[in-house]
């Protein structure tokens, strides 16, 4: 293929008058004029034509634009391999940010899967062991709530239940909830929260028989009872998210 006059160089292909690749950087062409013009320099001996064909090597490849015009008339080949050389590096990079995605992904649900493991089971488990019995045990103090032995056993219910919150919040600082799970983990805080609440008005029932402390007990552990079945419900939903 025929050069345009304007990009034709004495002395023929300038990267061999450089003696440099088709890829090399401006830098290393720099390099390789400035070492070359040294040793063929008419006052060190060497040959003026020699001199002028790297002079106009250097004035083509050291200017970025004629270069890449020299470049795309020279081969279109050669453009080819560069153009498959910068989408190889494309994909590449693509490739490692895709691996450092996905690596990052799994790390995400393995701190899901642990967190579900060791703190969200063992503190649903100790929800439903306050949350559930609490209506066979009002049914029997309703018997008589003055009777001591029912109040006794009411009240057994409500310090277990006590010393398994405690049990519950320790777990649910123990372990950072996952940025994935952050909403799950706020649901379910709240639901602990109103049982803890729960559990205190029904302790100042006890040593009050006010009614209005059995009342707000027994809404809190129903709405508390609603939010852990959503809370269930949705733990699936979280997995496969």
């Amino acid at each position: 293929m025929s050069h345009s006059p304007q990009l034709q160089t004495k002395g023929g292909d300038p990267y061999l008058v450089l003696g440099v690749s088709h890829s090399a950087t401006a830098t290393e062409i720099k390099a390789a004029y400035r070492q070359l013009v040294k040793r063929h320099h008419p006052d060190a001996g060497g040959d003026s034509e020699r001199i002028l064909a790297l002079n106009a090597a250097w004035e083509l490849l050291g200017d970025r634009d004629r270069r890449r015009a020299f470049d795309q008339q020279l081969s279109p080949k050669a453009g080819e391999k560069k153009e498959a050389r910068r989408r190889g590096v494309r994909n590449a990079r693509a490739s490692q940010a895709a691996r450092r995605a996905s690596g990052q992904a799994a790390a995400e649900d393995d701190a899901l899967a642990n967190w579900l493991k060791k703190v969200y089971v063992p503190i649903d488990r100790m929800l439903g062991q306050v949350i559930n019995p609490f209506a066979a045990q009002l049914r029997e103090l309703s018997a008589d709530p003055y009777d001591d032995s029912l109040m006794e056993g009411f009240c057994h219910y409500l310090e277990q239940s006590r010393s398994k919150l405690d049990k519950v919040k320790d777990l649910f600082q123990s372990i950072p909830t996952p940025s994935s799970a952050k909403g799950f983990g706020l649901s379910l805080y709240y639901c602990l929260s109103e049982v803890e609440d729960a559990i205190g008005e029904l302790e100042r029932y006890t040593m009050g028989y006010v009614d209005g402390y059995l009342h707000d007990g027994r809404e809190m552990l129903r709405e508390a009872k609603q939010r852990r079945k959503r809370l269930q419900e949705e733990r699936p939903r979280l997995e496969i998210g």
